[in-house]
C-alpha cells in the first residue's frame, strides 16, 4: 500500500493494520448501475473497471478539472458479523493493482474482533424471521419492477435533520442491494474484490442536488456483443440521446417551498421527449419558490470550458460517459460558508499536486484548456459572489483512444459528446435568458 494511500484511509478515521474501513451505502447515487459506496468524507468507491481504472491512470492536468480525484485501489470483501449483518469492508491492497487474481483477504490483514455495524433492513428482517443463514436478502426483480414504475418520487425532509446523508434515494439504495446480493452470492467461490477510490463531489454541500445526464449519441463500447449494442442503440434512438447528444439518467434536487426532494430515475429520463428534458432541467434549478439563476452563468461557464477542451482532444470516445451537475439546495442565507474554497468549478483540487509519473502519453493536442472561463487556475481568485456549483465528467469504463494498443482507433474528436455539450449549453443558455424576462 502506498504511503499517501495508507494517509487517506487513517484520515477517515481507521488505522492500520488489523482493521478494514466500512463502507456504507453513497446515498447521493442518483444515476448509473454500479454500485458506488461511501469510503469516508470525502471519498468513495465503485468496483474497478480495467479499462475505467486505466483513464484515471493515465489522466492527464489538462482534464483532471473536469473528472473526480483518483486516489488509489483497495480490497473489499463481502463479511457477515456475529449478529447476522451483511458487511461491505475495505482493506490495504497489498497485491499489484494489476493483480486481479482474488484471495481471501485474511490473509493480508489481521482478524477483526470488532466491525462497525450496518445492516440491509430488509435483510435482518428476514433473518429475524427466519433465523437461516441462507435467506433471501429480497426478491431484486419484484423490486426492479416496482422502481420502473415509481419513476419520480418524492419524500420529505424535516428542516431540523437536514443533512449531507438524506436516507431516502432509491437508486442508491436499488443498486446497493443488488451489489450486496451479487456478492453473497458469489462470496463462498469469491470473496476478494479491487474498488477504485475516487473523490466525493458531493461532500462540502449540506443538501446536495445532482443531474446525471448520460452524453453522447452512442452508449456502446467497441467491444460490446451485437446484442448489447442493439440494445444500447436502441435507447439512445428511443431517447433524446440520438437527437441533442445527452439524455436524463437520474436526478435528486430539494424543493425548499415544501420541504421535499424529489427523485427521477433513468427510466423517466428516457421517455422524456425534448420539451420534457428542458422541463427535467428547469425543474433541477428551481427551489420550489424561484428558479436559482445565479447557479446558471458558472454551469454555462464550465460546460463551454469542458467543451472547448474536448474539441482539443484527439482519439478519445467517451462511449457511456456521465455529466454531473451538482449544487447545494441549502438556501445560501442560512448556509455558512464551507470549506476549501468558494466554488467547486473554480478551486483546484488536490489531484493537482499528483505526481506526473501516473501519465502514459499526450491526453490532448492544441491549446491548453485552463484558458477558458469558469474552471481556469489562471484567472486569479474565484468570485466571492459565485454559487456553490460543481460540473464533472464520469463513468469511463467504455473509454477509448489511441493510447490503448488494443483498441479499435478513432479519429478525431467525440463529436457525439460535443454536440450533447453544445445542446446543453444551447438550453441552459435559453433557460438563462428567460429568467430575466
Amino acid at each position: 500500500m502506498s504511503p499517501a494511500l495508507e494517509v487517506l484511509m487513517q484520515a477517515e478515521g481507521t488505522s492500520y493494520p488489523g482493521k478494514g474501513v466500512m463502507l456504507e451505502p453513497f446515498v447521493h447515487q442518483v444515476g448509473g448501475h454500479s454500485c458506488v459506496l461511501r469510503f469516508g468524507e470525502q471519498t468513495i468507491c465503485k468496483p474497478l473497471i480495467p479499462r475505467e481504472h486505466r483513464f484515471y491512470k493515465s489522466l492527464p492536468p489538462e482534464m483532471r478539472k473536469f473528472t473526480p480525484q483518483y486516489k488509489g485501489v483497495v480490497s473489499v470483501s463481502f463479511e457477515e458479523d456475529e449478529e447476522g449483518n451483511l458487511c461491505l469492508l475495505a482493506y490495504p491492497l497489498h497485491t499489484e493493482p494489476g493483480d486481479l487474481e482474488n484471495k481471501d483477504p485474511s490473509s493480508d490483514c489481521e482478524p477483526k474482533t470488532k466491525m462497525l455495524k450496518w445492516s440491509n433492513e430488509n435483510y435482518s428482517k428476514e433473518r429475524a424471521r427466519h433465523g437461516r443463514k441462507d435467506d433471501k436478502l429480497v426478491n431484486y426483480n419484484r423490486e426492479e419492477q416496482q422502481q420502473q414504475q415509481a419513476e419520480v418520487l418524492y419524500f420529505s425532509l424535516e428542516k431540523s435533520s437536514i443533512s449531507p446523508q438524506m436516507k431516502h434515494n432509491p437508486w442508491s439504495l436499488k443498486c446497493h442491494q443488488q451489489q450486496l446480493q451479487r456478492m453473497r452470492e458469489n462470496a463462498k467461490h469469491r470473496n476478494q474484490y479491487k474498488f477504485i477510490l475516487l473523490e466525493n463531489l458531493t461532500w462540502r454541500y449540506k443538501v446536495p442536488c445532482v443531474l446525471d445526464l448520460k452524453m453522447g449519441t452512442r452508449q456502446h463500447g467497441d467491444d460490446a456483443t451485437e446484442e448489447k449494442k442493439a440494445n444500447q442503440i436502441r435507447k439512445c434512438q428511443q431517447s433524446t440521446s440520438a437527437s441533442i447528444g445527452v439524455r436524463l439518467c437520474g436526478m435528486q434536487v430539494y424543493q425548499s417551498d415544501s420541504g421535499q426532494v424529489m427523485f427521477m430515475n433513468k427510466y423517466h429520463g428516457r421517455k422524456l421527449t425534448l420539451a420534457g428534458f428542458k422541463e427535467a432541467l428547469f425543474q433541477f434549478f428551481h427551489d420550489g419558490r424561484r428558479l436559482r439563476r445565479e447557479l446558471l452563468s458558472p454551469v454555462l461557464r464550465r460546460l463551454r470550458d469542458m467543451k472547448a477542451a474536448l474539441e482539443a482532444c484527439e482519439s478519445y470516445r467517451f462511449y457511456s460517459s456521465s455529466l454531473l451537475i451538482i449544487y447545494d439546495g441549502d438556501p445560501p442565507r442560512s448556509r455558512p460558508r464551507p470549506r476549501g474554497g468558494e466554488e467547486g468549478e473554480d478551486e483546484p483540487s488536490d489531484e493537482e499536486e499528483q505526481s506526473d509519473e501516473d501519465e502514459e502519453g499526450s491526453w490532448c493536442s492544441g491549446p491548453s484548456s485552463s484558458s477558458g472561463a469558469g474552471g481556469s487556475r489562471g484567472s486569479g481568485a474565484p468570485e466571492s459572489s459565485s454559487p456553490e456549483v460543481d460540473v464533472r465528467m464520469i463513468d469511463f469504463a467504455h473509454t477509448t483512444c489511441r493510447h490503448y494498443g488494443e483498441d479499435v482507433v478513432h479519429e478525431g474528436q467525440d463529436s457525439g459528446f460535443i454536440l450533447g455539450l453544445q445542446n446543453l449549453i444551447s438550453i441552459i443558455s435559453q433557460l438563462e435568458d428567460h429568467s430575466t424576462d
